[in-house]
């Protein structure tokens, strides 16, 4: 990067290396306002992350947050490093969930590059990377 930029451009295929690790830059505290804006965005699809009543019945604490928020905060922290100069479609498989996450919970995420193909034109190609998303607690939440 340019010692002149103050802003990382992103990285194109020609930057990767497979085995390559990736921390992806400050991590991030979900709050209460982040599920009442999911809430209001998306409605709640599941029972469990709409009622702390509910949840406590099934053993945990309180309403983990919904799934899907977790999802996007800890695939949107990978972008600036991995796909935002990406010029096709992305594509996820194999997702495992790990402990919920509640509010006041401190996602943090690392990728690492696992394969890389080129492509007959020479100028771009495919990345396949792992990203693991982990709380404060340095536990697991999405991988």
């Amino acid at each position: 990067m340019d010692a002149g930029t103050k802003t990382n451009p992103g990285n194109f295929f020609e930057d990767f290396r497979v085995g390559q690790e990736i921390f992806h830059a400050t991590p991030r505290t979900l709050t209460e306002a982040d599920a009442a804006l999911n809430i209001a965005l998306y409605g709640s699809r599941f029972a469990i992350n709409s009622s702390d009543v509910f949840a406590r019945a099934l053993g945990l604490p309180r309403a983990p947050l919904d799934d899907l928020l977790v999802f996007h905060v800890v695939i949107g922290k990978t972008v600036a490093d991995i796909s935002v100069n990406a010029v096709a479609n992305l594509g996820y498989a194999e997702f495992r969930w790990g402990v919920p996450v509640f509010p006041g919970d401190t996602l943090s995420v690392k990728s690492t590059v696992l394969g890389l193909r080129e492509n007959s034109n020479k100028t771009s190609g495919v990345v396949w990377v792992r990203s693991i998303g982990t709380n404060q607690r340095a536990e697991m939440v999405l991988d």
